[in-house]
């Protein structure tokens, strides 16, 4: 695994600000006794997003877009990919030490105002926001469209961080390393939300949304309006916004990765108490329904192609029917249909496919021209040979066939008792039963036992490796949607395995393949994964932990308890102060990147070791 180094500096502003600018130059030219003044002027504007972002601009949210888990102690943020952009433009305020106009609002589901999409001009003429927050620029015009969203003033007024504060909650992640991604800039939330509910995070701007007065800097509301009950709002431009529910700790990322350790069982269905059919079931197979090729009916035993390890028995024989590879079990008296139904999948998606199935009927029928083509000796005409090589978009959709893209997942999973809710199997991919697979999809033309046998000299340019990976049927898949796993050939963690098919099969099935024989399996969350979060020692109050700093030789006290807002809103003045005392500094000189590195915690990873 390779070390990388997270690094937090409190802003990064840019060289200049967007808005316009004028430019001008002066010059006087003196000659003798003769002097001449020049002047020149120019005019140019520094874009930047202003009223609404690109998709592109936010690289990551946390809690995650949708997620559930227990996010009860955390301080929602969002990461910017561009590092100066909360510090692009002024909130206003006249403060010398400019905070970022950004900001996060966090509401209830009570709480959650409606967003409306207006344009630039009705929303200066509305009268509710400072004339300079929507004075239009040389880029912009009046009937750009904006979201805004109307809040009571008294609920913004709670939940908005004071003017001082906004500067303590964005900072500018760093790192170095292999797997460190490029410098973001990182807006935090100041509430945390409600346990049981859902949470609506938008993330606003406040440009010019601050006047000077004799305290500092206060919100400036000129004209307030009316919502529909007559309760005084105010509308607050939103540039993005996501919703995510808070739930208990037992189903917190660890929690329910521990759900799955309680649960290590083998991709099989539960013994019967029959010892004939208890043998047929601890190989992984389920006995299934299934249609005779005369039309009839019979019950069958069936594995998919994901067992309990690795198997390859090499080249298979080309075949012209699923028949030839049903195998009687006397004992039983029933069929093994495994390999005759991956045979028959492979022919129904080849024929499926138009472009599939005519590519490789042209293809087929090239190369049985070009093996009856015979030119005699004494010809004296050069002839030229017949293309037999295999298309490439044909040889492409073969190759994900043969990573199971495509497949159904009835064929994958036939059983859902295999996985049961909240576990995990490892498995082995059965490269017998994929290559039965791609021969079925390839049969199409095999129309006597010549084109068999060409089949069999000419065997397709397709690799069949030794593939072991898991099956994860777990709250963990829809909750936390940028869940990475690392496989790995030893249980130290130093020989890693390369992916080979990663697929989201169902909303709470993941299924992950490597290359080679799996020992251990890493599952954690993204870098994105780390967030800020304090500690809940009671109701109503807060701490937290604080790291060592770099070179101190002991670690300083826990801070707290600190009483929260009637809103759950955290007093991040007062719990920056906290912080400062406790590391021996001055309030003054604890910036927002040293706030973020003792609030942060880092991605939880959990380690599985095979057996």
């Amino acid at each position: 695994m390779s070390d990388s180094t997270v690094t937090f500096t409190a802003h990064r502003r840019p060289l200049l600000e967007a808005g316009d600018y004028q430019i001008t130059l002066a010059q006087e030219v003196t000659v003798g006794a003769a002097t001449e003044s020049f002047h020149s002027s120019r005019r140019f504007s520094v874009g930047g997003d202003r009223f609404t972002l690109p998709p592109t601009a936010i690289r990551a949210v946390f809690p995650p877009d949708g997620s559930l888990g227990d996010h009860g102690n955390v301080l929602p943020h969002v990461v910017l990919d561009r590092p100066t952009l909360p510090w692009e433009r002024d909130p206003g305020g006249g403060g010398a030490d400019r905070p970022p106009w950004l900001a996060l609002l966090l509401f209830d589901e009570a709480e959650k105002p409606v967003p409306r999409t207006t344009t630039l001009g009705a929303l200066a003429d509305e009268g509710a926001l400072p004339a300079a927050a929507t004075a239009l620029e040389r880029h912009d015009s009046a009937g750009d469209p904006v979201t805004v969203i109307d809040v009571p003033v008294a609920l913004l007024t709670e939940l908005l961080p004071s003017y001082t504060e906004l500067r303590l909650l964005a900072h500018v992640r760093g790192g170095t390393g292999a797997s460190a991604d490029a410098d973001a800039a990182v807006v935090v939330g100041n509430r945390l939300p409600a346990a049981g509910a859902t949470s609506t995070v938008h993330l606003v701007s406040l440009e010019q949304r601050f006047r000077a007065d004799g305290s500092g800097a206060a919100l400036d509301l000129p004209h307030p309006g009316r919502g529909p009950t007559g309760v005084p709002t105010v509308p607050v431009i939103s540039l993005a916004s996501w919703r995510f529910a808070c739930v208990s700790a037992d189903h917190s990322f660890p929690a329910l990765v521990r759900d799955l350790a309680a649960d290590d069982g083998e991709l099989r269905l539960p013994e019967v108490g029959e010892p004939v059919s208890d043998r047929f079931l601890g190989r992984g197979l389920v006995p299934l329904r299934y249609r005779l090729r005369q039309g009839g009916r019979s019950i069958g035993w069936y594995r998919g192609p994901l067992t309990a390890g690795a198997t390859d028995g090499g080249p298979v024989a080309p075949e012209r029917t699923a028949d030839a590879l049903l195998r009687l079990h006397p004992e039983v008296g029933m069929f093994d249909v495994s390999h005759a139904a991956s045979w028959q999948l492979g022919r129904l998606l080849a024929l499926r496919s138009t472009d599939v199935s005519t590519s490789l009927y042209t293809w087929r029928r090239r190369r049985d021209l070009d093996a009856k083509q015979t030119v005699p000796a004494s010809y004296p005409l050069a002839v030229p040979a017949t293309d037999t090589t295999m298309p490439d978009n044909l040889l492409t959709w073969l190759r994900n066939l043969a990573r199971l893209e495509g497949v159904p997942f009835g064929y994958l999973l036939p059983d859902e008792r295999l996985l049961p809710v909240e576990s995990i199997r490892f498995v082995g991919l059965d490269q017998r039963w994929v290559r039965h697979l791609v021969d079925g999809a390839t049969s199409i033309g095999r129309l006597g036992p010549a084109d068999a046998d060409r089949d069999a000299a000419d065997p397709l340019p397709l690799d069949y490796p030794t593939v072991t990976g898991a099956l994860i049927r777990s709250a963990i898949v829809p909750g936390y949607p940028g869940l990475l796993i690392d496989a790995y050939a030893d249980t130290g963690g130093t020989r890693a395995l390369a992916p080979w098919r990663t697929a989201r099969l169902a909303p709470d099935i993941l299924l992950c393949l490597f290359t080679g024989d799996l020992a251990r399996l890493d599952l954690h969350q993204p870098p994105e994964g780390q967030h800020l979060a304090v500690e809940e020692p009671a109701d109503g109050v807060i701490g937290k932990t604080l790291r060592t700093p770099g070179g101190a030789r002991t670690t300083p006290p826990p801070v707290g308890p600190l009483p929260l807002g009637t809103l759950r809103t955290v007093p991040v003045a007062a719990l920056a102060s906290a912080v400062a005392e406790a590391l021996g500094v001055d309030a003054a000189d604890l910036d927002a990147g040293e706030l973020a590195l003792q609030l942060t915690e880092t991605a939880e990873r959990v380690t599985f070791q095979r057996g």
